[in-house]
């Protein structure tokens, strides 16, 4: 079955830098820094990324921080729980401009 995304494109993603060597050596050497431990540890924050990859409904962020996760010792209950806070803020996002249009219909007068 073809499909727009493609699992062999994520090993790609190197690739990227064909058009703009200096720009991808940048963000690449940036990426790595972000995910090094610091105040977060690796595993929260490939959880934060997982999440993240939920909400902007990215599948190759998914299928790579999945992995990732599991890779630095989160378990599927934690991954979960990312998940659904992730839907949570999403969720929460879209309910709150419904403000904008209860606004909007009362300047109308309906």
């Amino acid at each position: 079955m073809d499909t727009y995304y493609k699992p062999e494109h994520l090993p790609k993603f190197g690739s990227i830098s064909e058009g703009a060597p200096d720009l991808a050596k940048k963000f690449f050497e940036w990426y790595g820094a972000v995910f090094q431990e610091g105040a977060l540890s690796v595993r929260e924050k490939s959880l934060i990324a997982l999440a993240v990859a939920h909400a902007v409904q990215c599948p190759y962020c998914i299928d790579a921080y999945a992995k990732d996760a599991l890779e630095k010792g989160a378990d599927l209950e934690q991954m979960t729980e990312a998940v659904h806070v992730a839907s949570a803020i999403r969720g929460g996002a879209s309910l709150v401009h419904g403000v904008q249009m209860l606004e909007h219909v009362h300047k109308l007068g309906m």
